[in-house]
């Protein structure tokens, strides 16, 4: 694939994500995750897509285009979710985003499927406390939790999937 069209896709897929991410947030709010008993905001599904989208970003474009992607994102969302959510993604993102680069980008040219992994694992729970934080959910251990499962289990499944497409 032409690598201008995969910079192009990768940078409106994770805008996409963000603004996906919120304003499923706004429209559902906190929601239960099935046969569990933990909570999820309703774009956490979308969130955790982005998580993994960032590093593809990072890995084409380059650390400042995510920056400007998740700045971008919020923006949008913005004009159509609730601006205190977006508010609240804006911080939780570019937070654990900085977190995400300090694990990413060490371990990527070792081990790609490790690094997404490893950067999701630890940017996951930061992202989702300072969002349930920011945004007045209430940082609860089943929300945490949830978010924390859903989000590391998405970047499992890229992860595994990195590994197995190698072969």
């Amino acid at each position: 694939m032409n690598k201008k069209l995969l910079v192009v896709l990768a940078v409106v897929g994770y805008i996409g994500t963000i603004v996906l991410a919120n304003w499923m947030t706004t429209t559902f709010g906190l929601v239960g995750l099935p046969l569990t008993g933990l909570a999820v905001t309703a774009g956490t599904f979308a969130a955790g897509l982005a998580l993994v989208l960032r590093d593809s970003v990072q890995t084409t474009a380059g650390k400042w285009v995510v920056l400007a992607a998740i700045i971008t994102g919020c923006a949008v969302s913005y004009l159509i979710a609730d601006p205190f959510i977006a508010y609240a993604s804006a911080i939780a993102f570019l937070f654990s985003e900085l977190v995400d680069m300090a694990v990413f980008t060490p371990l990527r040219g070792r081990n790609l499927a490790a690094a997404v992994l490893a950067s999701s694992v630890v940017s996951a729970p930061i992202d989702t406390v300072l969002f349930l934080h920011i945004a007045g959910f209430g940082v609860t251990w089943q929300a945490v939790l949830g978010q924390f499962i859903v989000k590391t289990g998405l970047a499992a499944l890229v992860a595994l999937w990195l590994t197995t497409r190698k072969r």
